[in-house]
């Protein structure tokens, strides 16, 4: 099947197995210039492995990926990908770098550090997540929420063409996910970035999104929100109470 040039992720017949054991089984999935996509589905479902394998940090047992136009691993410049992985904030208290040190991490991996602009970029990605504030304030110091915010911002700071989150607000209390929630559609929309998140946090980030990939080890459903919503997938969901599935749509 042709790749679609608009396609920042394509997934051709991917499978995965653990020891023997199936994870994914054909899994073909196109993410679009602009997507802001839900990944969903129970725990154990597949839902980290396959952001793993778009990703390059796993191998597929059968199938192909191209990620920015090319197999993950022939990446030379990895700069305009973003990724917070699952807890990411789970830091030391006492660990000493401060918001903005973080943050110009990702510029040194990237090994822009030395060029001119680095102290902007770290202030406009803090901005961008609403941290400017705290910039100079020692990360173990933040809150749950406001250090998730950081990661994105040090996700951000080598302004990437789409960003992947894995459960970004585990323990993180409801007002804060739903604030949080809103800096990512922001982000979409008025920053034209893609976003693709792994969340059980469906009936709060669901007016946000634009699509939905249903997955428990094969796809279940991948297309529009509008249409998930309306689907059959949707309702035996819904009617089997599953916890990550919101009436309000």
């Amino acid at each position: 099947m042709p790749v679609n040039p608009m396609d920042l992720v394509a997934v051709r017949g991917v499978s995965f197995a653990y020891h023997g054991t199936p994870v994914l089984t054909g899994i073909d999935l196109a993410i679009k210039e602009g997507d802001f996509l839900a990944i969903i589905g129970p725990n154990g479902s597949g839902k980290t492995t396959l952001v793993k394998i778009i990703l390059g940090l796993l191998q597929p047992t059968e199938g192909r990926v191209e990620l920015l136009g090319a197999p993950p691993g022939d990446l030379a410049d990895r700069s305009g990908i973003g990724y917070v992985p699952q807890k990411a904030t789970h830091i030391d208290p006492l660990f000493p770098a401060s918001a903005e040190e973080v943050v110009a991490m990702a510029l040194l991996a990237a090994g822009r550090a030395g060029r001119g602009g680095g102290r902007g970029r770290v202030v406009r990605a803090l901005r961008a997540v609403g941290m400017a504030d705290f910039a100079r304030w020692p990360v173990g110091h933040l809150s749950g929420g406001q250090q998730q915010r950081v990661f994105i911002a040090r996700a951000l700071v080598t302004s990437p063409r789409i960003l992947f989150l894995d459960e970004p607000t585990t323990g993180v209390d409801a007002e804060t996910q739903a604030a949080f929630y809103d800096m990512l559609r922001r982000l979409n929309r008025d920053e034209g970035l893609t976003i693709v998140l792994i969340t059980h946090d469906y009936g709060i980030v669901n007016k946000h999104v634009t699509s939905v990939a249903c997955l428990n080890q094969r796809l279940a459903y991948h297309g529009s929100h509008a249409e998930f919503c309306r689907s059959d997938v949707f309702r035996a969901m819904v009617e089997r109470g599953d916890h990550f599935i919101s009436h309000e749509h």
